[in-house]
């Protein structure tokens, strides 16, 4: 598993130096941003990726990869936002965002640490495009949950299906780097 983790942290590192640019270009910009919004953010990137993978070919030069790095960085994004609430102006300097993105990262790690121990990495014998599949079912998930107005009865929070959407976006970023996105 300390393949897994050197795996996972280059991917993060992609992620989070994306974000960091971002930042750099457009500062907070997204701090005014509703969690419908980001969840539809999201979404069109999981559609584009869906897209990608039955047509084979696109007309935009970008690929999976810079999909699948937006998925991570919107879904962190919703996961701040949860946190500390939509504000009408950019409230976050990119170091205060930096920290932000690092904490709700460093808990998505763990949480990936923990179910990949209990799971057996069951997640390098699936196909990236099944991997894509289970992100829009968060995405549907996270839709109806936020149509319910944040309310579950027995299920998982809006915040479990993010972190399990990075999840499995960074696993779908480790296929494709090795060449073994099937």
């Amino acid at each position: 598993m300390d393949a897994t983790a050197q795996q996972y942290q280059k991917m993060i590192a992609q992620c989070r130096s994306l974000f960091e640019k971002k930042m750099a270009d457009y500062g907070a910009a997204w701090r005014i941003l509703r969690l419908q919004s980001l969840t539809d953010q999201i979404f069109i990137k999981a559609q584009r990726i869906r897209s990608l993978q039955i047509n084979k070919t696109s007309k935009i030069d970008e690929g999976q990869n810079s999909e699948f790095i937006g998925i991570v960085n919107y879904a962190i994004m919703a996961l701040i936002q949860l946190e500390l609430g939509v504000v009408d102006q950019p409230d976050l300097d990119t170091n205060a965002a930096l920290e932000q993105f690092d904490r709700q990262l460093q808990i998505i790690f763990e949480l990936m640490q923990a179910k990949n121990h209990d799971y057996g990495e069951a997640w390098r014998e699936m196909r990236v495009s099944s991997l894509t599949d289970l992100i829009l079912q968060k995405l549907l998930r996270v839709k109806q949950i936020e149509d319910n107005q944040g309310k579950t009865m027995v299920s998982e929070g809006i915040d479990a299906n993010y972190h399990d959407m990075v999840n499995y976006a960074i696993f779908a970023m480790i296929h494709l780097d090795a060449g073994t996105g099937k």
